[in-house]
């Protein structure tokens, strides 16, 4: 089952979800945000190696690949910005000395693949029902050279910006909880493009709950 989601005041592109498409991962989900399309596969909690063994909670292990070839600089970064995000999100003491996994294939990429990352592994980790303290989106700001904030760019969007930043955004208190920027900006405009983020995270979140409510009502 697919879901849409417009937007009215802030701008984001159609974006869709759908849960379990994989059988062996205890939790799987893709994620599309216009023509960027991410698949997201979880798998734990389960037996780690005895070298990544932490005593008091799990292992968390993020792998991104990508669409062709190996991974590179670019995805290591990515992999990092998603691991901080997932692990203040999970309740990883409940399952000390054990081992979980987050694997992201990229399926294709027109912009805002980071919040796109952080989108999927969100559903994922929903759909293995792992223990969490937070749900969590991911949204992307571009600044223009008008100095014009675009939410949810495209990759050609991207390409002309001066400024471009990720953000994490918790579903409680709508706190930042990861950000990863390039480019040049002031601080007016970080604050500005978190404002936005934070407005735009409430459709993301109301998009989770209307599609979980509408997935489990037709198996009841």
């Amino acid at each position: 089952m697919m879901e849409v989601c417009g937007s009215s005041n802030v701008t984001l592109r159609e974006f869709g979800s759908e849960q379990s498409l994989l059988s062996r991962p205890d939790g799987s989900a893709s994620f599309i945000q216009g023509n960027t399309s991410v698949l997201a596969a979880a798998y734990g909690p389960a037996e780690v190696k005895v070298s990544k063994e932490i005593y008091d909670r799990a292992t968390l292990e993020v792998l991104i690949q990508p669409k062709v070839g190996l991974p590179g600089v670019r995805e290591r970064a990515q992999e990092q910005c998603v691991r901080e995000t997932c692990e203040a999100s999970l309740l990883l003491s409940l399952h000390p000395r054990s081992s979980l996994t987050l694997i992201l294939q990229l399926i294709h990429d027109d912009g805002s693949l980071l919040s796109c990352f952080l989108n999927a592994a969100c559903v994922a980790l929903m759909d293995a029902g792992l223990p969490m303290s937070r749900l969590f989106c991911g949204v992307t700001c571009a600044i223009d050279a008008d100095g014009q904030i675009i939410t949810d760019p495209t990759a050609a969007q991207e390409k002309e910006s001066r400024a471009l930043m990720t953000f994490a955004i918790d579903a409680t208190e709508r706190r930042v909880m990861m950000s990863s920027t390039r480019g040049s900006f002031s601080v007016h405009e970080l604050q500005q493009c978190i404002a936005v983020s934070q407005k735009a995270s409430e459709k993301i979140f109301q998009f989770y709950r209307d599609s979980v409510r509408r997935r489990y009502s037709k198996t009841l």
